[in-house]
């Protein structure tokens, strides 16, 4: 037996308007392992909703697995590399360090005032300030001036207190328990 619906609404009666879209501030730091994992897991699900994601991995210059799985399966994600495959000395960057991260926070500025994308993701960010290679006020500025509809998520240990105060919700990452630890090396699909 079908039931049938009534329409208790008053034909005069309007949809109430949707709350006006604020974006968030999110930094996902500490010192275990899945920071950029959660990002990218953030990026996936704000594109099952429509969103436009673009991404900087600062002092990454490997074609790590996640952006392998954007470039061929996800056309919503931008993902931009900006840094060598391979590590930067913390006390002693060299020059060609300090200028891909720079370009990246230029490209992640451009995309956040593009209006083309609802969340930025600055992967590495907090270890690329950490290391001296971008000025934490051009940060801190970035994040004041972005949109206000605009996800922001910032990754990496050692997040600074100033982008700690500005976040809406900042998550740490403990490790509690690494493989390294027991001489397991790294592992395609795993770190990278």
């Amino acid at each position: 037996m079908k039931t049938k619906q009534i329409n208790t609404r008053n034909k005069s009666e309007k949809k109430a308007k949707p709350a006006k879209k604020s974006g968030l501030v999110i930094v996902i730091t500490g010192n275990g392992k899945g920071k950029t994992t959660a990002a990218f897991g953030q990026a996936l699900r704000a594109i099952g909703q429509g969103y436009k994601v673009f991404v900087v991995q600062f002092m990454k210059g490997r074609k790590y697995g996640e952006f392998k799985a954007v470039k061929k399966f996800l056309p919503n994600i931008t993902v931009k590399l900006s840094g060598l495959d391979s590590f930067v000395m913390r006390d002693n960057p060299v020059a060609i360090d300090i200028e891909l991260a720079q370009k990246g926070l230029e490209l992640a500025r451009k995309a956040i005032n593009s209006g083309r994308y609802n969340m930025v993701i600055l992967d590495e960010i907090n270890v690329a300030l950490d290391f001296k290679l971008i000025d934490l006020k051009k940060v801190v500025e970035l994040i004041k001036n972005k949109p206000a509809g605009l996800d922001l998520i910032l990754t990496g240990r050692y997040a600074p207190k100033p982008i700690i105060r500005l976040a809406d919700t900042v998550s740490e990452v403990k490790e509690i328990k690494h493989h390294y630890a027991a001489g397991i090396k790294d592992r395609a699909g795993i770190e990278y």
